[in-house]
């Protein structure tokens, strides 16, 4: 087994090695991987943060050692809150622009320094190492920041991201690590029993005709939800599921809500 990380500002993970094959999640910037078999031009990796498998292309992350990984592992790096800041290479100069939950890995905030081990960036923003403390009256301000971001299948970004990647990415900027489906995350946390219980925050999920589960959502004050379908928008919810003003029908059918925090 190998290691890495990546270095680039968002990379799309898929479900076979190919680059026609399904996007199934994205790797952003300085989030680690471990490495298995290689397919061609394609290693099927682990992620560090969730544990999801899948395949990446050999050019869009950097191999790293074992104890530069554990130690960018155990450092529990701040995670960038903004929607987007600029980091520039140490080696050449050049800038990239890195998006809301990338993690500044190897963060030296004297020397405004990111350091993977095999490479380096300047990085120009500030960061808020108090995000990894949970404060459930942060989910509100994180979620709304997504509002109206357009729903990709297996995106993790304001530029297109699904339902569980949003309730991910929104837990993580309050130093939550969530599984990444939402079949997954519905396992989480305590389960209530009545809607009236729930609190802003607390993740509600709905399941199909075959009672699996398929979406998820956060909690808002006044019975409303946020959530990524069509685009990331808030709806209406009650004991029936989410009824979407503009079609004026119920979109979701609710099976249970979890409280995390």
């Amino acid at each position: 087994m190998k290691y890495g990380i990546c270095h680039l500002s968002v990379v799309p993970c898929r479900a076979e090695a190919a680059d026609s094959s399904e996007q199934v999640t994205q790797l952003l910037f300085g989030e680690l991987l471990k490495v298995y078999e290689k397919k061609s031009s394609w290693y099927r990796v682990k992620l560090h943060n969730d544990g999801y498998e899948c395949w990446i292309d050999e050019k869009q992350f950097r191999f790293i050692s074992q104890k530069q990984y554990d130690s960018i592992a155990e450092s529990k790096a701040p995670i960038l809150n903004d929607l987007a800041e600029l980091v520039s290479s140490s080696d050449k100069g050049e800038r990239m622009s890195i998006l809301i939950g990338s993690q500044l890995s190897g963060y030296n905030q004297e020397k405004k320094l990111l350091d993977f081990g095999v490479e380096q960036f300047h990085f120009e923003g500030e960061a808020d190492e108090k995000l990894n403390i949970h404060q459930k009256d942060r989910l509100k301000d994180n979620a709304l920041l997504l509002l109206n971001s357009p729903y990709q299948w297996g995106g993790r970004t304001p530029f297109g991201i699904d339902c569980s990647g949003f309730v991910q990415l929104v837990y993580k900027l309050n130093g939550i690590q969530l599984p990444r489906d939402a079949s997954q995350q519905a396992k989480m946390g305590q389960a209530l029993s009545f809607i009236e219980e729930a609190e802003e925050g607390d993740l509600a999920f709905f399941d199909n005709e075959e009672g699996k589960i398929t979406h998820v959502g956060i909690l808002l004050d006044g019975n409303r939800i946020i959530h990524a379908s069509g685009k990331v928008r808030i709806d209406k919810l009650d004991h029936q599921g989410i009824f979407n003003t503009e079609l004026n029908d119920y979109t979701h059918r609710l099976r249970l809500i979890s409280k995390i925090i």
